[in-house]
């Protein structure tokens, strides 16, 4: 039946074809390389009905010897004719009722012009390659390429901007200039720390005549570890399926890689040792691989070790396994014993595979998805085994690792992939060159830095582009001409109204760092080495005096713990006191009482109990900006501390300074040292359970929407529920985005809250009001209509609702919630 229909169909269509002739794509005017630019063509639109044991009307496409012998009438292609090739019409659509590829989209012109180019320039095909082999995946391209990059210019330094030179031309596309400094700075922020430009820092930046001042505040956003790392930590959570609460922590059958992320990030860890880590699932990291321990009847294609085979496979590899997990996938070339050999490396005996429920009575061989890449020696120990596999995944041959996370990057920070979706990498890029270029520079030149990548990538001309809107994936070609419009992801859009309104009411659930490990440095201390067991009742002073090399900056947080009771004094000055304090301490900001040069803590602390009974006295005190080279300076409670049993002079008011014992300038040469108790750990407190974690204590940053559990509003602005693996996150506007905007009460109370603050606040004034509002929002001041709408929104007299009402309109604009 098939040989009678083509027969039919080159008796009827033909003559057709030939008239259309002229309508078919004009060959590429450069020269083809069959690996690099029809090879892929030829996987992604035509192997599913012309390979692998199936072949359409007769045809395979497996070897150019098949090609030229063709299908149920004729061959597929005529070498040097390319406009008579059969091949070349039916995937121009000559035939309308004969358009091929008939699933999926349709070759793009620049395709069918690379395919044309291939054929009138003989239809080169490499000695022994094979297409696809029934018994091996398609063949990919892992291997790393080294691309020769163009030399640089006065205008074209970056490398991405002389790769793209060529290719702008081939489209017919002349760049437009570069956005100005306002644009660019908020671009950067958002996209680099997922904040606003503090509006003094924006407008310091684009006074600024340094022509390096765009790097410069690249290099300066690239080393805050610390912004960076809690705003790459959403993107980082997506790809790892790790949150802060939700399925299988209760229970257990989950768990948080939350500070061996945040530490990694932080760090800037190399990204194979970061790969090797989470493959292997070393202390702190063992939950990516762990999955989700799902309670009842599991599906086999679920179980922990077929988890781990998934996730590793999309993440690091850009292959998505989940229909290959239940059976032999309809829609690419991986197998059910693709899954089952990788899965199997995870399990603790051999893993019976399982095809849709029904058990097959038979094992798959180990192996990773590719084993050209290395082998796994299935009768080692399955430690070993990882290990084995963590080697192969990051070995350097690996071109796919670097090609895979490149590609992330570059969706991240463009709106669009070089190869989309992300998680097909076996899909063509709309620049090789590019993609392999930015891969090689990563895994060699950059020795796996990912803020390197990041760094070139923001500083090229092509990033700095006037924005453009996303182009429609359903549209027949992509053509790069600039990065995306983009929305605010969740996070960014809660922290922007945070800056905007001064109202940071999350709460965070992210442990960011391991309490007793954070705070080991600061012990108990008493008079008596068994005083965590029983001291006499009473009271004990303590002084602890230090020098700064300046005065702290930003935050300076004592944490106080005692049994029972605490007064804290700094510089003379009493500053908080504290009752039955010893599971949980009490933070104080001391900032205000610190000065550069000499200082002393000092603190009463008492055992109010009328027996003997365990006492105690504990103190943390970590003070940014204040060592040498603008580094944090910390004090601890320790047995270099001072202490006396019995009330020294009169602490205020004093006859001078120097008889205050709390003061910088009394002398407690004669005091004895204070008595080591206890670690943090130490019973009966064990303080370590009740201390915060960085992030608690630090108000600068302590809700940030990425450190906090998901709400209803970040839900429905596209935080994804981490269960399964989030490789991207829809970019459209939907209607559930709308009604929460409008209707939902986080952000209600959020901008409530904001209004409040601002027109409650001493010495408020509209015209100074309104531009603080726009400034923080838009990095501009209002235009003189905009201006005139929001004074006599607020007024008179900065009416709180009237605030409240202008806070709405703002965050509404499309030039607060857009990234351009």
């Amino acid at each position: 039946m098939r040989k009678l229909f083509s027969v039919l169909w080159l008796i009827v269509a033909a003559p057709a074809a030939a008239a259309l002739a002229a309508d078919i794509p004009p060959a590429v005017s450069r020269s083809v390389d069959f690996e690099k630019d029809v090879a892929p063509i030829f996987q992604a639109s035509c192997m599913q009905c012309h390979a692998n044991g199936k072949y359409e009307a007769d045809l395979s496409i497996e070897s150019r010897d098949k090609m030229l012998e063709g299908g149920a009438t004729s061959p597929a292609i005529v070498v040097g004719k390319s406009a008579d090739s059969l091949l070349v019409q039916l995937v121009s659509g000559a035939d309308p009722e004969r358009i091929m590829p008939r699933k999926g989209k349709r070759l793009t012109p620049e395709q069918i012009g690379v395919l044309r180019a291939w054929i009138d320039q003989g239809a080169a095909w490499p000695k022994g390659f094979v297409l696809h082999d029934a018994n091996k995946p398609i063949p990919a391209r892992l291997e790393p390429r080294e691309v020769p990059v163009p030399p640089a210019t006065a205008e074209l330094i970056n490398p991405i901007d002389r790769l793209l030179q060529p290719y702008f031309e081939s489209h017919k596309i002349t760049p437009g200039k570069v956005v100005d400094d306002r644009v660019f700075a908020r671009r950067i922020y958002l996209d680099v720390v997922g904040l606003l430009p503090p509006a003094d820092d924006l407008e310091k930046f684009v006074a600024d005549t340094n022509p390096q001042k765009r790097a410069d505040l690249v290099h300066k956003l690239l080393a805050d570890n610390d912004k960076y790392a809690t705003h790459w930590l959403s993107f980082w959570n997506d790809l790892l399926r790790n949150d802060y609460k939700g399925t299988g922590y209760i229970d257990g059958g989950r768990l948080q890689i939350t500070r061996w992320l945040y530490e990694s990030l932080k760090k800037d860890k190399p990204y194979d040792q970061f790969v090797r880590e989470l493959v292997v699932g070393v202390p702190g990291a063992e939950g990516f691989t762990k999955g989700i321990v799902w309670r009842g009847v599991v599906n086999s294609a679920q179980t922990p070790q077929m988890q781990a085979a998934q996730n590793i496979g999309q993440v690091f590899m850009g292959v998505n396994l989940k229909c290959a997990s239940c059976h032999d996938s309809f829609i690419s070339q991986w197998k059910l014993t693709d899954s089952y050999g990788l899965a199997g490396v995870y399990a603790d005996k051999p893993l019976e595979m399982v095809r849709c429920a029904k058990p097959l009575g038979k094992t798959a061989p180990m192996k990773f998805l590719y084993p050209e890449l290395g082998t796994i020696d299935q009768s080692a120990p399955k430690t070993q085994r990882i290990e084995q596999l963590a080697k192969i995944v990051t070995s350097e041959r690996n071109g796919r690792l670097s090609r895979t996370i490149v590609n992330r990057l570059w969706q991240r920070l463009m709106g669009r992939a070089i190869i989309e979706p992300v998680d097909e990498m076996d899909n063509p890029p709309w620049n090789t060159d590019l993609l392999d270029a930015l891969a090689w520079d990563f895994a060699h030149d950059g020795k796996y830095d990912l803020k390197r990548t990041i760094e070139t990538i923001v500083l090229s001309r092509a990033y700095q582009l006037p924005a453009v809107p996303l182009a429609d994936e359903n549209a027949k070609e992509y053509v790069f001409a600039g990065p995306g419009i983009k929305r605010m992801t969740a996070e960014q859009f809660v922290d922007a109204v945070s800056t905007v309104s001064g109202v940071w009411s999350g709460k965070v659930e992210a442990k960011l760092t391991d309490s007793a490990e954070r705070y080991a440095k600061a012990k108990w201390i008493w008079n008596d080495r068994e005083a965590s067991k029983a001291a006499a009742p009473g009271k004990l002073y303590f002084r602890k005096t230090f020098d700064l090399k300046n005065a702290p900056g930003g935050k300076a947080t004592a944490l106080v713990a005692a049994d029972n009771t605490f007064e804290l004094f700094v510089n003379g000055k009493s500053v908080a006191k504290g009752e039955d304090a010893f599971n949980k301490p009490v933070a104080i900001d001391v900032l205000p009482y610190l000065v550069a040069g000499k200082n002393v803590v000092a603190a009463i602390a008492e055992n109010t109990s009328d027996k003997p009974n365990p006492a105690g006295f504990w103190l943390s005190l970590e003070m940014n900006g204040a060592a040498k080279g603008g580094k944090r300076a910390e004090i601890y409670s320790n047995t270099t501390w001072k202490m006396a049993t019995t009330r020294p002079a009169a602490t205020q008011p004093a006859a001078n300074e120097a008889s205050d014992w709390t003061s910088v300038a009394f002398d407690d040469s004669a005091w004895p040292k204070a008595v080591y108790v206890a670690d943090v750990t130490g019973a009966p407190w064990n303080l370590a359970a009740g201390l915060p974690n960085e992030a608690e204590i630090d108000r600068s940053r302590e809700s940030r929407a990425a450190l906090c559990a998901a709400t209803p509003l970040t839900t429905a602005l596209g935080r994804p529920n981490r269960d399964v693996v989030n490789t991207v996150r829809p970019s459209a506007a939907t209607t559930l985005i709308a009604l929460e905007l409008t209707n939902g009460g986080t952000l209600t109370d959020m901008l409530a809250q904001g209004a409040k603050k601002m027109a409650t606040s001493k010495d408020v004034n509209a015209d100074e009001l309104v531009n603080q509002i726009f400034q923080r929002a838009m990095g501009r001041s209002p235009t003189a209509q905009e201006a005139a709408i929001a004074k006599e929104t607020i007024r008179p007299n900065v009416k709180e609702d009237g605030v409240e009402d202008l806070l709405w309109a703002v965050v509404m604009l499309p030039e607060f919630q857009l990234i351009r």
